[in-house]
Order: C-alpha cells, then structure tokens, then sequence
C-alpha cells in the first residue's frame, strides 16, 4: 500500500506492526528512536510509504494459513532443538579429551571450558550481533549464522590443542544463540494475540530446554562407541543435511522486511520514490547496538522484577548446565558407572521439562480468565496471571527435586529415586523459564524485549559459571549437602512470584517502564475507538 509521506503520527488505517516481545528487541530500539527524530525531519511530498494493504493483507505474517504458520514453526522449533544440542554434547567426552590434551580436573573442571565459552559466546552475540542482523531478516540472518555454525564445528572437531576447542566452541555458541534468537522472532512474527502467541513460545522454550538437556544423551550414544571428535563430526553431518530443509522452509517473517522488499519492486517498476517508514527513519547499526546493550543493563540494576527474575531463570537453566557435571559425580561415584553412561540421565531432566510443558500450557486457560478480573484494564488478563503455576515449578518442582536428589544419593538407593528427583526439577525448570518469559512480555509490552535480554544474558553467564563449582561442591561438601545447598537457593528464588502474585499492580505501578509502556497503550486504544 502506497500512503503520501507525512509524519507517522498522522498516518491514518492500518500500521501492520507487532507487539515487542522476547523476539523483536530490534524492533524496539528502532521504534524508540525513530519516535524521537521523525517528527522533526522534513521529507519529501513526492514520497510514497509503502505499508500493508490493509489488516488482511496476505503477505503480512500474520494474515498467513494457520497451516503455513505451523509447518514454519514445526521447522523452526526443530532447528532450535538440533543446535543446542551443540552446547551440551561434549560433556560426557570430558576424560578423554583431557587425556589427548593434557588438562587435569584434579583440582578445578577445566574440561567444562569449553562449554563454558560456548554459553559466554551466546550472551555476546546475543547483545551485540544481533541487532546487526536485523538488515538481513529473519530468513538470511538464519541461513548465515546457520552455516557459520557449521564451519566453526569443524576446527571444533580437528583441534590439535585445548585453546582452539574453546575460541572455536565461543563462536559457535554465538551462532546458536542467534539461530534461537531468530526463531524466537519467527514466532513472535507470525502469531498475534494472547492465544494464539501461547503455544507456539511454550513450545520454543521447551525446545530449547530440551535440546540442551538432551545433548549429554545423544553425546553419549555417540561417545559409547567412538573417539570424541566424532561428536562433532556426526554434527557437522547431520547439520549438512538439514541445509535443504532449512533453506527451502525458512521464509522471511519480519515485517518491516518485507516490506522494504515490497518497495524496492515499486522503485524497480515505477520510478517512484516509494519507500517504507524504517528506510526513511534509518537507525545506525552502532545505535541499535548501544541500546541494545545499555537499556537491559539499566534495567538489569533499576528494575526489581526483572532483577529478581534474571536470578530465578538464570540459575533455573544454570542447574541444566551443572547436571552436566554433577550427574557424573554423583552417578560415577555411587554405582561405578562409565561416563556415557552418566550422559543417559539427562533424559530424566528431559522428561521432566516435556510434563512441565503440558502444566504450562494449562495456565492458560486461568490467564485468558483473569481479564474478567482485571479492574486497571478491563478485558485484559492480568500479567500476574502468567504466574499462578511457578509456585509449582519452584517449590515442588526445582527445590523438592534437588531435595530429593540430594538425600537419595547413597549407594544403597536404587539409581531411579535420584533420576526422579532430577525428573522433578526439569519438569520445575520449564515451568518457571516460561512463566518468567511470558510474564516479562505481558508486564514491559514494548520493553519487553529488552527485559528478556537482561533474562537470557543472566542465564548465558550462569550457564557458563555455575557449573565450575560443581566439583568443588560435591566434593568438599558430599553429594546430598550440595545439592541441597542448591536446594535452599532455589528455595529462596521461589518466593519471588509469591511477591509478585501478591503485590504486582503495585510494584509495576512503580516502574517507569511499565508506566510509559501502558501510557502509550492507553494512548493508541483511545485513538483506535476514536
């Protein structure tokens, strides 16, 4: 659709844009800035601005057949399940590449560098790269970072000294953290509405949990019967083989993308000076890339939420990464078994996260009841709603499961009854990970992709580091005390949604970003019904 250019707040029908989520932080910093410098630019009458034909145009994401919209996100929550594994695969191999390399865990795990710089690398990427890959959209910044991945894999698999494994292992993180991160907004840019958004993120979370508990599994199976390198050469061809998939499948998604390309046909069959509000409004990539990083810091430090929240989440998904140490001390300790063996485990974990889902996605019929209820914002839900079950995940799940890991790890108890409690904690871990996530959405609307930034560089860093204390814990402190010292600390994190659910419309009634956010969703409901 073709508009005279004039400034955007005067521009009439339908605008086409999406809500900010964990997806479109890009989006985010974009929108920001351009508010604060388009209205005082002069452009030029001769300008068109291309926009969507209307709210059903056909081309626009959302307006996609709900079966096109699920084959999409089928291969995207695939893509995200097989990547991660790359963090996590390597584990089980630790002795023996210690042994080709020469590095001792005697005295400190120096054998989980390597996984250690795979997760800084995702938190890197994440913050910096990202936003840079915005000009290319969802579809090519997939495919590079795609194949990118895979040509890191291979100096991975041929290193000849420890220091290669763990630059190579840096790169490759950040590129998983930018597949993930664009599947996320593949998501956010093809579902629209509380409903319809639910499952699909629900999903993605419990992808990428899974695939990260699942790698110590499927590194085992591998590693039971071949050297370590090959962990990542069945990697790099099973990767190879997904290329067609992925090419032919990924389509572009994001918005403001599309329609540049939209405009870039009009230039190239009219003349005309057809073009769309990002390209007229341009950002520097150094702006976005600031903001990018300064805004989820500031709120890192000023925001109570979203500074209670990262500490939840973060050690949430950090216990993922210590289970890959610690079942191998605990297990290898108590009954004597081999390494792969160890890595099977972590299927416990997985099963665990696979239940968490379906009790995730029960919440949502108590969430779509509570806008009945909301009396700041009648009809709809109440972001305390997104909630209700943590206490589940928390309580029950994460701190009764270490419990019940930490006093049934003797020699004497069968191996099932610690597997159950780490069952117990994965089935935790999926629960709060979501409810956090989709609380964050609903609670910072176009902030919100900044909050979850500040969220998954948490979970990145203690990704990285929590796990380096694992053998000083379970051997200083024998295995039931520390995993119950993890235990009392996921206790006392638990309590942060009892907060929250208690006193929420207070506590977002106090923050600045909330309150600009929901001032400017005032603003534009009142001059719709206008």
């Amino acid at each position: 659709m073709l508009e005279s250019a004039q400034p955007a707040h005067e521009q009439p029908g339908w605008t086409g844009s999406s809500s900010d989520t964990l997806a479109n932080r890009v989006d985010e910093q974009q929108h920001i800035a351009r508010e604060k410098s388009h209205t005082s630019q002069e452009i030029d009458p001769d300008i068109e601005i291309v926009d969507w034909d209307g709210p059903n145009d056909p081309e626009n994401p959302f307006n996609w057949p709900v079966r096109k919209k699920w084959i999409l996100t089928s291969v995207a929550l695939f893509g995200t399940f097989i990547a991660l594994i790359n963090g996590t695969a390597m584990a089980v191999a630790a002795e023996s590449y210690n042994r080709e390399f020469g590095i001792s865990d005697a005295h400190f795990p120096h054998s989980y560098w390597p996984i250690a710089s795979w997760a800084l690398g995702g938190g890197v990427f994440m913050m910096v790269l990202l936003p840079i890959l915005e000009d290319f959209g969802v579809r090519w910044g997939y495919i590079i970072s795609y194949i990118v991945m895979i040509i890191f894999i291979v100096p991975s698999a041929v290193a000849q000294n420890f220091a290669t494994l763990v630059v190579t292992r840096f790169i490759t993180g950040g590129c998983v953290s930018l597949l993930a991160n664009t599947i996320s907004s593949i998501i956010c840019d093809i579902w629209a509405g509380d409903r319809g958004r639910t499952i699909p993120m629900e999903l993605y979370i419990t992808v990428y949990l899974f695939g990260s508990t699942m790698g110590p599994v499927i590194g085992g199976a591998i590693y039971q019967f071949l050297d370590w390198r090959w962990i990542f050469y069945i990697q790099i061809i099973w990767y190879c083989a997904f290329i067609p998939l992925f090419f032919f499948t990924i389509k572009e998604t994001r918005g403001s993308v599309i329609l540049k390309q939209r405009a870039k046909k009009i230039r190239a069959a009219t003349g005309k000076k057809a073009y769309t509000r990002d390209e007229l409004n341009h950002i520097p990539i150094w702006q976005i890339v600031k903001t990018s990083v300064q805004r989820p810091a500031y709120m890192l430090c000023t925001e109570w939420v979203v500074f209670s929240l990262t500490l939840w989440s973060a050690f949430a998904v950090g216990l993922v990464y210590l289970f890959t140490q610690s079942i191998e001390e605990v297990f290898a300790g108590l009954y004597g078994w081999p390494a792969y063996s160890t890595g099977y485990v972590q299927a416990a974990v997985g099963i665990g996260e696979l239940l968490g889902f379906v009790v995730s996605y029960s919440n949502l019929h108590f969430y779509l009841r509570s806008a009945k209820s909301n009396p700041l914002d009648p009809g709809t839900p109440v972001p305390e709603a997104r909630l209700y079950m943590s206490p589940v995940g928390g309580f029950f799940g994460m701190t009764g499961g270490m419990f019940i890991y930490a006093w049934t790890s003797y020699p004497q108890i069968p191996w099932i009854a610690p597997a159950i409690g780490l069952a117990m904690v994965g089935f935790g871990i999926n629960i709060v990970c979501s409810s956090i996530a989709q609380y964050l959405m609903d609670s910072y609307s176009k902030y919100a992709g900044s909050a979850i930034a500040a969220v998954a560089f948490g979970e990145n860093v203690f990704s990285a580091f929590l796990p380096l204390a694992a053998q000083s814990m379970y051997t200083n402190l024998g295995y039931q005390w520390a995993s119950s010292l993890l235990a009392f600390l996921s206790l006392a994190l638990a309590c942060a949604p009892i907060i929250l659910l208690l006193k929420g419309p207070e506590i977002r009634a106090r923050s600045p970003f909330i309150q600009e956010a929901r001032y400017e969703h005032d603003i534009k409901g009142g001059a719709e019904e206008a």
